[in-house]
């Protein structure tokens, strides 16, 4: 199986995934000033932001490269985050 090129189609592997659900259940603890009693939750609301986050970009056209440039921190703003969602827990 030939590796994904860097301006194919957005796939994730499970890692990838997991990783990325890690880094924005992070942020959402830090808005929450990292209060141990949430982080069930933050990871659950982060699992759910990344499954719609790379959706809406699978739906958009984006392509990893598209990922890659924006990062994560600002690809969760910039793809359909709400501000209902932003505050949900």
């Amino acid at each position: 199986m030939q590796p994904e090129r860097a301006d194919s189609a957005l796939t994730l592997s499970a890692e990838e995934r997991h990783e990325m659900i890690a880094v924005a259940a992070y942020y959402l603890a830090e808005q929450r000033g990292f209060p141990g009693e949430g982080a069930m939750d933050d990871w659950i609301h982060a699992e759910h932001q990344i499954d719609r986050m790379v959706e809406r970009m699978r739906h958009e056209g984006a392509n990893r490269r598209a990922l890659e440039r924006i990062g994560l921190r600002n690809a969760l703003k910039l793809w359909g985050q709400d501000g209902e969602d932003a505050q949900a827990s």
